[in-house]
Formats: C-alpha cells, sequence, structure tokens
C-alpha cells in the first residue's frame, strides 16, 4: 500500500510532524513501513511555462520551434513532443537542471535553432511508464490553465508530496484505504480524523427502478449488491490532482470514470466497477456462478473459459464482468458513453482469490475483495462515485439505489478485563489508561470497575476477540513501553551436549575436506548389517519387516554408503566422497536395545589435486590422512594409534587398520575388500568408521595458544635403509625420543623400494626441523641433537644411514 503524505493531511493534522518520524510511529504502531520516498527530491529549475508561440523547425519532421514565458523571461526552446502547441501550460526545465538519469539541462543549438530549456515529459521526470496517464504517454505533460506562468512545477505535479510504502500483514486490510490509514494516524497522534460528508442531490423525477433491478444467486457468493445509475456524464480527462493521487498510488489514469472509481476505492478501501449502461441491453443484473465452460472476453481483451468456481455479473443472460476482478470488453466505457452503472459490492473473498488466481488477473480490487471489506461503507463508496461523476462530467444521479443486500452493520462488542489486559501485555495500565487508548482507537466502551465492554466498529473487522482487542491496546500504549522482564524458571541455560559438539565438529571438518552428507536406512539385510561391524553384538530384527532386504539394524553405516555409492556408479557419477552420521543398534538381553553414534566415510574414483585441475586416484593414504586430520582436530590426551587389521570382515587384508586411543578401539580404516567392491561395480574404494560415542568420551587436553616462533629455525634431512618389516611409526619414536628439545616437526617425504635396493630393504627419508622460540639456534646445538638421532636410529633399529 503506497500513501500519499499530503493525502492524508486533508484528514487529520501532520504540520509537527515529518513523513521520517510518522513512518516510524507507523513502524511502532504495528504497521510495518518499507520505504520513504520523497519526490521531487534534487529536481531543482523546474518551473511553469506557457508556450506562446510553436511552429514546425524547418529542416525537420518532428522538431517544433517554441517560445517559452517562464515567468520573468522568454526562453526559446526546440521540442520533439508531437503534442506541443500554443497556449498550453507545461513543465520547463530551465538550464542547469538536472533530471533523473544525471541528465544536465544546457543551452543548446538544434538545426541552427538556439534552446534554453526543455519542455519536459513525465517519464523524463522519473515517472514509471505504468503509471504515466494515457494521454500523456507519447508526449509533454500539460497543466491546467490555472497553472501561475513562473511558479515552481512540483506542486502542480504533486512532486511535493512524499509517498510512504507500507508491508502490511494479511489481518490489517483496514489499512488498504486513505481512510483507514487516517484513524490509524489518528490512533497514533491521539487526533480524531475528520472527513467530508458525501452530500449528494438526486433527480427525483427519475427513479431508480425505472432503470434497474438486481438480484443474486446465492447469498453466501455475494453478501452485498448495490448499483446506482449517472445519466448524461461527458467522459474526458479527469482532473490533475485526482492524477497525481492515483499515480502516487501506483495506479494509471485512464479516463474520468474510470479514475474515480479508482479514487474512491484508495479513499474508502471499497472497490466499484463502472458499467456503461447502455451497453448491458437490459434492465436487470444477476450474480450467479459461471456456467462450466463459459466464455468471456475481460477488458484486457482476453479470451477466457470459466468454471463453476466463478462468479459473474450477467444482464440477465449473459456476463457482463467477473466479479470482483475484471470487467467484460461488451459493457467498457468508451468515449460515446452516456450513463454509467456503478456497482458496489462484497464478493465471498474465496471465490474472488481463486478466480483471480485461476485466470492471472490478480488486481488491486481483486486483493481488497480477498482480504476483506468494510461492509460500513458499501453505500457511501457508491455515493461519493456518483457524486463525483456528476460534479466532474456534468451528469445527472438517478434517485435511489438498487439493492441486494444480506449483511447487517452493527458494532461488535468484546468483553474483558483490565486484569487481562496487564496480564497479556505485561504492563500495569490502570482502567483510565486503557479508556484514553480506546479513546483514541475510536472505540466506544463502558467501564464498570475491572470489567471492560468495547464496541467495534465495521472498519475493524479484524477485531472479533479478546486477545485481538488487547493487542491494539499494547501497540498504541507502545510497545517499547512495555518492561523487558525475563521469564521466571528453575530450568539451567540450554546448551549443546558434548555428543551434539562433536557431531557438528566432524560435520564441518568432513564437508571443509569436500565430502558430501548421505542419509541411509539403518534397516538392511543380516550379512551386511554384521559385516563392517567396529565390534560385533547380537543383531536385532523386526518381528514384521517391510521387505525382506530391510529385516535387520545395521551395526554399521558403511554398508549404507556402499549402498549410495552403487547408486552413484550406475547413475555414471564415478568420483564419490560420501560421509554419514547415523546410529548402530545392538541387542543386550531379551529387551534392551542399546544404540551408539557412529560416522563413516566412503571414497573412490579421483580426487582434484591442484587447481590446474589434475586429479590423482584416491588410494588409502588419501583416506587415512582425512582420519588422521578429523582426530587431530580433538587434542586427545593419549596416544593414537594404527594397527593392521587382517580378520576384519569386507576389508582388505592388507590394507585395513585399526585405529586406538591408548587401548580403546574406537574405529577403522582401510580398503574395500576388491571382491566387494568388484560386485559393485566399483574402482578401489576405501572406507572409515569411528565411534562417536568413544571419540566424545576419550580424554581429552585443553588447548593451549602457542605463539608463532620469532626466530629462524633449522632443518636437516636423513635417508635410511630399514629392514621392510620396520614401521613409519618405529623410527619416528625413535627419532621423537632422542631429538633434542629444539625438535619441532619429523616428516617422512620418501619411501622408496626397488631397484638398487637390495631386497628385504627399503629407503625412508625424513625431514626434521629444529627451533628455539626463544632465541636463534646455534649450528653445533642442531648438529649435535642431530648425531644423536643417528646414533640411535643405527644402535636402535640397525639402520644403516644412506
Amino acid at each position: 500500500m503506497l500513501v500519499s503524505f499530503n493525502w492524508l493531511k486533508e484528514y487529520v493534522d501532520l504540520s509537527n510532524i515529518t513523513p521520517e518520524e510518522l513512518g516510524e510511529k507507523f513502524t511502532l504502531g504495528g504497521l510495518e513501513v518499507e520505504t520513504i520516498q520523497k519526490l521531487g527530491e534534487g529536481l531543482e529549475h523546474l518551473v511553469v511555462g506557457e508556450v506562446e508561440t510553436c511552429e514546425p523547425l524547418e529542416g525537420s519532421d518532428h522538431l517544433n520551434k517554441t517560445t517559452v514565458n517562464v515567468g520573468n523571461q522568454v526562453l526559446p526552446i526546440v521540442c520533439g513532443a508531437p503534442n506541443v502547441a500554443a497556449g498550453q501550460k507545461v513543465v520547463v526545465a530551465k538550464v542547469g537542471a538536472i533530471l533523473p538519469g544525471n541528465f544536465e539541462i544546457k543551452k543548446a543549438k538544434l538545426m541552427g535553432e538556439d534552446s534554453e530549456g526543455m519542455i519536459v515529459s513525465l517519464d523524463e521526470l522519473g515517472f514509471s511508464d505504468s503509471i504515466i496517464p494515457k494521454k500523456a504517454e507519447d508526449g509533454i505533460y500539460v497543466l491546467e490553465q490555472d497553472a501561475k506562468v513562473g511558479a515552481d512545477a512540483r506542486p502542480y505535479l504533486g512532486l511535493d508530496d512524499a509517498i510512504i510504502e507500507f508491508d502490511l500483514t494479511p489481518n490489517r486490510a483496514d489499512a488498504l484505504s486513505m481512510r483507514g490509514v487516517a484513524y490509524e494516524v489518528g490512533a497514533l497522534l491521539d487526533q480524531v480524523p475528520s472527513f467530508e460528508e458525501v452530500n449528494f442531490q438526486e433527480n427525483e423525477a427519475e427513479k431508480v427502478e425505472d432503470y434497474v433491478s438486481v438480484s443474486v444467486e446465492h447469498t453466501e457468493d455475494t453478501l452485498d449488491y448495490r448499483m446506482r445509475i449517472v445519466k448524461d456524464v461527458k467522459i474526458s480527462e479527469s482532473p490533475l490532482w485526482m492524477q497525481h493521487k492515483l499515480m502516487h498510488a501506483g495506479i494509471r489514469p485512464i479516463d474520468l470514470i474510470v479514475d474515480i472509481t479508482n479514487y474512491v476505492m484508495l479513499e474508502f478501501g471499497q472497490p466499484l466497477h463502472a458499467f456503461d449502461y447502455d451497453k448491458l441491453d437490459s434492465k436487470k443484473i444477476h450474480v450467479r456462478r459461471a456456467h462450466p465452460g463459459e466464455e468471456f472476453v475481460t477488458l484486457d481483451g482476453r479470451d477466457h473459459v470459466l468454471t463453476q468456481e466463478n462468479l459473474v455479473i450477467t444482464n440477465g443472460e449473459k456476463a457482463v464482468a467477473l466479479a470482483g476482478v475484471m470487467g467484460g470488453e461488451n459493457s467498457q466505457i468508451t468515449e460515446e458513453t452516456k450513463t454509467i452503472a456503478i456497482e458496489s459490492a462484497v464478493f465471498n473473498p474465496v471465490l474472488t482469490r481463486r478466480t483471480a488466481n485461476r485466470l492471472n488477473l490478480r488486481s488491486e480490487s481483486s486483493n481488497r475483495f480477498e482480504k476483506g471489506i468494510n461492509i460500513a461503507t458499501v453505500q457511501e463508496a457508491a455515493d461519493l462515485a456518483a457524486k463525483l461523476m456528476v460534479e466532474l462530467g456534468g451528469g445527472t444521479m438517478v434517485s435511489g439505489t438498487a439493492e441486494s443486500t444480506h449483511t447487517t452493520t452493527k458494532d461488535v462488542t468484546i468483553a474483558t478485563t483490565t486484569q487481562r489486559v496487564n496480564g497479556l501485555i505485561g504492563s500495569a495500565l490502570t482502567a483510565t489508561e486503557i479508556s484514553k487508548i480506546l479513546d483514541r482507537l475510536g472505540f466506544e466502551h463502558k467501564i464498570d470497575q475491572d470489567q471492560l465492554d468495547v464496541s467495534i466498529p465495521p472498519r475493524r473487522w479484524d477485531i472479533e476477540i479478546a486477545e485481538d482487542l488487547i493487542e491494539e491496546i499494547a501497540r498504541i500504549y507502545g510497545y517499547n513501553n512495555i518492561p523487558i522482564t525475563l521469564p521466571v524458571t528453575e530450568s539451567t541455560p540450554g546448551e549443546l551436549t558434548d555428543e551434539q559438539k562433536t557431531t557438528r565438529l566432524i560435520r564441518e571438518i568432513l564437508e571443509g575436506n569436500g565430502l558430501q552428507e548421505a542419509v541411509s536406512y539403518s534397516l538392511t539385510l543380516p550379512e551386511k548389517a554384521r559385516r563392517y561391524a567396529i565390534t560385533k553384538g547380537e543383531l536385532v530384527h523386526l518381528q514384521n519387516p517391510m521387505s525382506k532386504e530391510r529385516v535387520s539394524l545395521r551395526q554399521n553405516v558403511i554398508s549404507g554408503l556402499l549402498d549410495d555409492a552403487t547408486y552413484n556408479i550406475t547413475h555414471q557419477v564415478s568420483d564419490i566422497a560420501l560421509y554419514e552420521i547415523g546410529h548402530v543398534f545392538y541387542q543386550e538381553g531379551e529387551d534392551d536395545i542399546v544404540e551408539y553414534s557412529n560416522v563413516a566415510g566412503l571414497l573412490t574414483g579421483e580426487t582434484q589435486k591442484d587447481w590446474f585441475g589434475k586429479k590423482t586416484p584416491i588410494d588409502f593414504y588419501t583416506v587415512k590422512g582425512l582420519v588422521e586430520n578429523l582426530l587431530s582436530s580433538f587434542s586427545f590426551s593419549e596416544e593414537i594409534t594404527y594397527r593392521l587389521a587382517t580378520e576384519r570382515e569386507g576389508m582388505h587384508p592388507g590394507r585395513t587398520a585399526d585405529i586406538y586411543i591408548a587401548e580403546q578401539l574406537i574405529g577403522y580404516v582401510g580398503q574395500l575388500h576388491p571382491t566387494i567392491a568388484k560386485q559393485s561395480d566399483l574402482a578401489d574404494t576405501f572406507v572409515f568408521e569411528l565411534s562417536i560415542d568413544q571419540l566424545v568420551n576419550a580424554k581429552k587436553e585443553a588447548v593451549e595458544y602457542t605463539a608463532l616462533n620469532r626466530y629462524p629455525g633449522s632443518s636437516r634431512d636423513i635417508a635410511l635403509l630399514v629392514e621392510e618389516d620396520i614401521t613409519h611409526a618405529e623410527l619416528e619414536a625413535v627419532i621423537s625420543e632422542n631429538g633434542g628439545k629444539w625438535l619441532q616437526r619429523i616428516q617422512l617425504f620418501d619411501l622408496y623400494e626397488g631397484d638398487h635396493i637390495e631386497a628385504g630393504k627399503k629407503s625412508m627419508a625424513y625431514s626434521l626441523y629444529y627451533a628455539n622460540p626463544k632465541a636463534t639456534l646455534k649450528e653445533e646445538e642442531v648438529n649435535n641433537d642431530f648425531k644423536r638421532v643417528q646414533e640411535a636410529l643405527i644402535e636402535q633399529l640397525n639402520v644403516k644411514i644412506r
């Protein structure tokens, strides 16, 4: 909803408040303001001019040479607008003006003629094409003749205004009208809005019954239907004040009759429709459901096939409008129209919404019918439209209104207590203070000690129960005035458990390393349920399985990932990196079933190694490195070791390692047995599975910050010829034990077996890095420590220094 600040001034006193201040009050009061746009801001040197002369420019097929009086001088201006003519009052941008798009007006010479300014159109002033009046869309905007020459042109264009845009919630449909917003301003500013009474003169000699009668097929579809007749109307443009109000609301001016119906809709929130009475070809208006397959052409020229869910206005036989949505081409207002039939009604919101959605005909009218209408102003809106057509179009109002109404407009009474009000709001309002708030809202009420009886007028149809009323009291009192209190509770603040923290860290690390999370069935075949288990136990079987493939609860997570990998392979996805965090289940005793949390991963295919797109096959060390990276994030206080696992079912016996923290088995990492991989059409596939429970329960050290070394270190490389059964762990332990206090890092960078190495031997090369965090290392210190490492390796492991 777009609301004009100047239009609001017609109903309430805004002389002591700015648009920004009012917008803040709206937002604090529960009507959220999306934007506030100050029109005309930055537009200078725009004046009213009068075209004194206008003649075609010699040598051009569209330019005109004009002289324009701007008050204190007459300017020569070359203008290309097709509708420019002598005697017009126009908007002139003088030299120095900067138009939207940073277009500066300068003195110019066009085809040898001086041009000292510009006669501007609305689009050149920044108006959207969708709201420019129909008669000004291809040329300049012509002002009314009473515009004062030389005056600031912005007020004549409505550019001295500010537009407040609301983001309304569905329950506040009352604010889809200027009067509804004025009531809201009155409540916020403690004012009583004033509205001009709709006084009109009817032609008593002619009765509406002689022109039309109305009827409805189903009263639940059409709660209220009224029609007024205005004859001898002259179709013309609407006055500029009305055009400006429509444009500021985002509606394009069309002609006098259409603009009046839209203007009244904006003021009252009551959509209207105007028919060319003579085209109705009937004195009977009947509202009914459409016949299945009935065809209808709307005002926009589109053909529609209707269903029984569409409500139509008919002349007794054929449809002339889609109720609440759009009129028909067969009853459209044209320049030849003389007699107008004005429709004001209340239609079923559900039918209106279904029709607008199905036919893609959503509009300002359908939006208001869907959200609700103030049934108390249906007649008043029709009366104002008829009055304006008489005053602005020179018509005559036929006396009376043809109607079929099935609504009542009485106030709704809601009872509550001051105790209930304060209890819900958390305030300490007295009965007197509540009474003042209700007066600001315009709600009549009675207070008897603690009891409140409040009458809700029809304009606030969203207030139905006591809680609705209390919400109104709270927002006018001010949400910012409600004291901030903490709930009284004996519970402790919530936080993540150790298992939740561990699970989140695992998920973050694995996804950071490129794995994608999978979710697999917990039910599988008995042999798959047990095959990859970290520790085996009694299986849990279902008494009534849903299929023969879903018989037992799993004791491992890898089996599900293997199914996922097989599915990917069958869909031509060969590079796979998956992980899953899930539960495994064991039977303990006859009735007890325990479950534990595990994390497992599966990798196969290739992985991208560098930025240049080079890929390398995934191997055991890829997955082991991933597991080491994961476990290093927990700062375990006890040593992590990897031990060859030759008996683990479903795994390659020479490429699988059990993982221990001290002497506690926490999982394993290795290659899937080639036979199983081949059955699933997988290449070499590597997996790991870890017990999250064991990771949570393992002892951990507090993470301590270590400052970066400010002093340079020194490195030494050593190549060893060792027996092939000596492990890296054994070598690393000896080096670490004898490396001295300055040894910071041990890195294996080469492993070689083959030519030039005797049988039963292998070559392993290490890089040792030394650093003193408090001083620069001396060469002899490093040499002495390095020599001790060499001697220890020779003595303890019988290695040969290469």
